[in-house]
């Protein structure tokens, strides 16, 4: 045997292997350098939460950004554990979806100190926070004023509330301020759970239903978000009652069909795909700046549907119909 061949044969073994150890680093060393984008939902499966979550993430993808969601289940200390779980995975940002900042407290200051920008969507603003969007108070404005104005200022309303998100209870502040104004409404409140809000929503309006008979006098269900409202949809239906008018938030695919159907008077359509798409470019913005960074509110507008405008809506914006 050639020793002088078999050397030459270990000398460029070494060599492949060299050469597959750099070309393994430097993959490692791209990986450790893409940003990793951390969504920490309240609950990632809720119709709005997931539109917000695929847009973000495809806008994250333009980016070459990774992005990692966790699903809090409406748990806020499993939230926080999800944001500090994302500090020590070395997260380059992280986005609140719809907890208050105030029970967040030790998952953005965990965030803070590793010096990671912290979105909140829905959330409200708060030290600590580099952007904040999906405000809830303002969507419902509308809504409540036109339950008062169909109801003619008098009846009995079913409000389906829910108070670990912080949507729901500035929602609920904006529905009790302009119900205030209308003594002649009677108010019940029920707070639903997540999960479970579909559920609650059928369970609380069946028991709520049994002391409003039909013809009793007008009558209205309003959820915090669309979801609750549909579960009501559903015991109205079991019961073929047509005299209760329905109201919900978000303008999700499904109450938009329930308009369309007329099953549900109106909801307030939130763009919470254009709204995660915003915020991805705005996080952008503030890992770029670093210090420099200055707290933004970068809020979309949102749109009444109502059965009168249900069919130019869909034609304009069929991506809220899922087409």
């Amino acid at each position: 045997m050639n020793w002088r061949s078999v050397s030459g044969v270990r000398k460029a073994a070494v060599a492949v292997l060299l050469s597959s150890t750099a070309v393994l680093a430097a993959s490692a060393a791209q990986a450790e350098d893409k940003l990793l984008l951390g969504l920490v939902s309240i609950t990632a499966t809720e119709d709005n939460n997931h539109r917000f979550i695929e847009a973000a993430t495809k806008e994250a993808a333009k980016l070459g950004w990774e992005v990692s969601v966790i699903d809090a289940q409406g748990n806020a200390d499993q939230a926080n554990a999800a944001f500090q779980n994302l500090v020590q995975r070395k997260a380059g940002a992280i986005v609140d979806m719809v907890f208050p900042v105030t029970s967040l407290g030790a998952g953005i200051k965990a965030a803070n100190d590793a010096k990671i920008p912290v979105g909140t969507w829905g959330g409200g603003e708060g030290a600590g926070i580099a952007a904040v969007n999906g405000s809830g108070g303002p969507m419902a404005t509308p809504i409540i004023e036109k339950l008062v104005a169909d109801l003619g200022g008098k009846g009995s309303v079913l409000l389906l509330t829910y108070h670990t998100g912080k949507v729901c209870r500035d929602r609920e502040e904006v529905a009790d301020a302009i119900l205030a104004k209308s003594p002649d409404i009677k108010v019940t409140k029920n707070e639903v759970r997540i999960p479970g809000y579909f559920q609650d929503g059928a369970q609380y309006a069946t028991a709520w239903l049994a002391s409003h008979p039909d013809g009793s006098e007008p009558l209205a269900v309003w959820g915090c978000w669309d979801d609750p409202a549909l579960g009501a949809i559903s015991a109205l239906r079991q019961q073929a009652r047509t005299d209760v008018k329905v109201y919900g938030e978000n303008g999700n695919a499904q109450a938009i069909e329930a308009i369309r159907k007329g099953f549900m008077t109106a909801t307030a359509w939130q763009d919470s795909a254009q709204e995660g798409i915003v915020m991805v470019q705005t996080l952008a913005e503030a890992v770029k700046a670093g210090d420099a960074w200055k707290p933004k509110s970068v809020e979309v507008p949102a749109v009444v549907i109502t059965k009168d405008t249900v069919e130019d809506f869909a034609k304009q914006h069929p991506e809220a119909l899922g087409k």
